[in-house]
């Protein structure tokens, strides 16, 4: 099946712009990766604009679409896919987006001026999205849902650039973070990409060798949820 094309735009612009690379990596996991993305290499202007229309393209194409009233983007990489993706979106769709709003949270209280840990968007009684670059071991979005609920939000979903379709280090062989996040939380995560996305639009692009590597990579580590 082939892949919708803003995320084939996607993943031209991560190879193009270094954002996403082949050869030998070393996880924070101790795992050897035959590919590494890293959403903060999107900082000049046409990258940039290439992963916040694929952000909003998935949102806009989801369950999630008509279903949250704030984004949230978690300190600190998570500040400006908040507040771009949220004009990508409102920017595609003005009728449906314009009455939303967009969020994000301090690392540390402000105790001066307006005060608190949340800047933007009031969460009171809202219905929030939660967006940021990946989701590692969770432990990330388990502090950004806490302080969505302390400020009185509902969670409704998780959106990330990249699923690597991987199981836990420490985990039961078949579970990945997202997967866990999934049942613990009971909510929809979605991303732009998965590894199998990956897999299937770099054929012919990369080497047969790195497809080779990365489909071994898959067989070895892959999740099943």
């Amino acid at each position: 099946m082939s892949l919708p094309e803003y995320k084939k735009d996607f993943l031209k612009a991560a190879l193009e712009g270094g954002a996403l690379r082949f050869g030998s990596f070393e996880l924070k996991s101790k795992r050897t990766s035959p590919y590494f993305f890293n959403a903060g290499d999107f900082y000049k202007g046409k990258l940039h604009k290439s992963i916040m229309d694929a952000y909003a393209q998935t949102i806009a194409t989801s369950e999630l679409a008509d279903g949250f009233d704030v984004i949230f983007g978690p300190a600190y990489k998570g500040i400006p896919l908040a507040a771009t993706v949220f004009y990508a979106l409102v920017n595609m769709d003005s009728a449906k987006y314009g009455d939303a709003a967009y969020s994000f949270d301090r690392k540390e209280a402000k105790d001066h001026g307006e005060g608190g840990s949340i800047v933007g968007s009031p969460l009171k009684d809202k219905r929030v999205l939660i967006i940021d670059d990946v989701v590692s071991a969770g432990t990330a979005k388990r502090e950004a849902i806490d302080k969505i609920r302390a400020a009185g939000g509902t969670v409704v979903g998780i959106v990330v650039a990249l699923d690597r379709q991987e199981t836990l280090p420490d985990g039961d062989g078949k579970t990945s973070a997202i997967g866990q996040l999934r049942k613990e939380y009971q909510i929809p995560i979605i991303s732009i990409v998965k590894l199998d996305d990956i897999i299937d639009g770099m054929k012919g692009v990369i080497s047969d060798g790195d497809i080779k590597k990365i489909e071994e990579y898959r067989a070895k580590y892959g999740a099943s949820d």
